[in-house]
């Protein structure tokens, strides 16, 4: 089998909308209820902070993360 590069973007989402169903989870095992206005925004915040490093990723993956190099003469 091969192996495929991993996708840190998706490995996020993914963690993070299992903790929050988790959460839900605990939350209507005690009777308790989760604040919308706190779950939405991080959620937000986690996501696109997981894109840009995703993005990070894959540009250093590509070799693209420092300047082009001049050509020696």
């Amino acid at each position: 089998m091969r192996k495929h590069p991993l996708d840190l973007f998706s490995l996020i989402a993914g963690g993070l909308f299992a903790t929050i169903a988790v959460l839900y989870l605990v939350a209507a095992l005690n009777d308790q209820s989760v604040n919308g206005r706190i779950v939405i925004p991080v959620t937000l915040i986690v996501l696109g902070t997981a894109g840009l490093a995703g993005a990070v990723a894959a540009m250093s993956r590509r070799g693209r993360g420092g300047p082009p190099h001049s050509p020696s003469d």
